[in-house]
């Protein structure tokens, strides 16, 4: 049975620039990976690699075009602070409120246009 998400495995020819938007804009940590052989990056939030970048090149011919995944989610704590955060930087974002469930979905997209989705639940 699945029990929760071990990690997104992103491709990108932007290696630093998603480096540091990972940890600029969602407060990853860039921590240990193993050598594999090719450039890349494991991206670590609560001591869990949960986004593991891969170096590639040349770049996709236009970002988000051909995805695979259309998106991924994160759950976080501290709304007001996050959006804060993306004003401040001019990030481009979109929050959707599912009443059913109880949470506030604020969408981002990373420099190579992935689209994630970072879940608050309600704090009221």
């Amino acid at each position: 049975m699945i029990e929760r998400l071990d990690h997104l495995n992103l491709r990108t020819a932007q290696l630093e620039a998603m480096k540091a938007w990972y940890v600029e804009v969602l407060g990853f940590e860039d921590g240990p990976r193993p050598d594999f052989g090719f450039p890349g990056a494991w991206m670590y939030a609560n001591g869990q690699p949960l986004i593991h970048l891969v170096g590639v090149d040349p770049a996709p011919e236009e970002p988000g075009d051909n995805l695979a995944l259309e998106h991924g989610a994160f759950s976080a704590k501290g709304l007001n602070g996050f959006l804060e955060k993306l004003e401040a930087r001019g990030e481009p974002h979109r929050v959707s409120l599912v009443k059913a469930i109880g949470v506030t979905q604020v969408n981002v997209w990373d420099p190579d246009g992935n689209h994630l989705h970072i879940d608050f639940a309600d704090e009221s």
